[in-house]
Formats: C-alpha cells, sequence, structure tokens
C-alpha cells in the first residue's frame, strides 16, 4: 500500500514510523525545509520537502498512485484542501484527515472526507459527559504502554456501517471503547449497530494504528 503523509508535526512523524515499520511503502510531505532535513536524517528518503497543498508539488510526488492521504498538519484549512485536491484532481478514494476543531468535522464529512480524527472532540466529550478526571486514563501513561485512543467517524462508505459491533474483527488487542453518536456516547455492547456518522473511539497499540483505519474506511 503506498500511503503518503501531509505534515511532519509529530502526528505525521510518529505515524510515518510506524507506517514503514508495518511495512508500507511511504512518503512524508514536510513544508518546512529545515524540519524537513531533520526528519530525513531519522527516516531517510521516505520524507521529502514540498507543499502538499500545491497541485504541482502533489503531481511530482506521484499522488496519482497513492492508496490512501493522510493529512496531518495543524491546519484544518490545508488538511481540508488536500484531501479535496486529492479525491477531486487525482482520484484518491481514501482520505483521512486530522480535524483541530470540532466544529469543522461536519464540514470535511459533507465535503467528502472519508476519515477524521479529532482529539479535541474526544476530550470535549469527556468532559460535557462529566467524568471524573480520576477515572480517565492519563495520556502519558498510555504512551508509556504504546497505546493511543484513536477517534474515527464513520462516512457511509465505510464497510462497518450497518454491522454488529460483535462482527467486526480488530486488529492486535484492539477494542471499541465508546460510540458517540450526535451529543450523545454510548458504551459498546456487541450487538450495538454501527450508524453512519458514528464517531467510534478505540483504543489500540500505536503500530496497529494503520491496520485500524483500514477496518473502518472504505
Amino acid at each position: 500500500m503506498y500511503v503518503i503523509v501531509i505534515g511532519g508535526g509529530n502526528v505525521g512523524y510518529y505515524l510515518t514510523k510506524d507506517l514503514v515499520a508495518a511495512g508500507h511503502e511511504v512518503l512524508l510531505l514536510e513544508k518546512d525545509r529545515a524540519r524537513a532535513q531533520r526528519l530525513a536524517e531519522d527516516l531517510g528518503e521516505v520524507v521529502q520537502q514540498g507543499d502538499g497543498c500545491e497541485a504541482r508539488i502533489m503531481a511530482e510526488m506521484g499522488f496519482a498512485r497513492a492508496d490512501v492521504i493522510v493529512a496531518a498538519t495543524g491546519e484544518d484549512e490545508d488538511n481540508l484542501i488536500v484531501c479535496q485536491m486529492a479525491k477531486q484532481r487525482f482520484g484518491i478514494t481514501r482520505t483521512i484527515s486530522r480535524v483541530n476543531s470540532p466544529a469543522n468535522e461536519a464540514l470535511f464529512a459533507q465535503l467528502g472526507i472519508d476519515t477524521t480524527v479529532s482529539a479535541t472532540r474526544l476530550i470535549f466529550n469527556l468532559i460535557e459527559q462529566e467524568i471524573e478526571v480520576d477515572h480517565l486514563i492519563p495520556v502519558a501513561a498510555l504512551a508509556r504502554g504504546h497505546l493511543e485512543i484513536v477517534s474515527i467517524e464513520l462516512s457511509e462508505q465505510s464497510p462497518v456501517v450497518g454491522r454488529a459491533i460483535g462482527e467486526i474483527s480488530l486488529p492486535g488487542e484492539a477494542h471499541i471503547i465508546a460510540i458517540l453518536r450526535g451529543d450523545k456516547g454510548l458504551l459498546p455492547s456487541p450487538n450495538a449497530i454501527l450508524q453512519t456518522g458514528d464517531t467510534v473511539l478505540t483504543l489500540v497499540q500505536q503500530d496497529q494504528e494503520p491496520a485500524l483505519h483500514g477496518v473502518f474506511s472504505a
């Protein structure tokens, strides 16, 4: 699988490392020249310097043959542009975008972005449900165990829509820990049927995250 990751921040860096370790062909595209050089010293030739929002750069970097485009910059506007151009200009069928502002998630879905990941929305929903701080798993503890909480919003094209949670085979020891549906949080019983627009929260080993996205994305 050929995966192009846009944005060499922490998200893009660690995702690229995991994808390479899993045996995928990966390109990490970083706009800032100095940072791209530092990343290349660590990751090697998979890192290229360039603006992932420019059509010329996209063409030069082989967007047309990519299987997945991941927009992981810190700017929602850039992530949206990358995913839209990947779909409309290069015919990419699978796009995944980081969304920094939960207010933009609906817009991304309306414009056809297949999967969005929003840590901000996760934290907001935990607060809204008045979960006590003492009951939350510290992020640092998760990192030490190489675990991540991953949020995936289900589009109409997701292969798991209409299926019961108990029927879904997850990679490794991944677990569905909650379903966000509208303004409600639901516990993931085996008989719960997933719906378009659901946000599925999962706990997964870091090296299994790419495989996890493959289960939920068309």
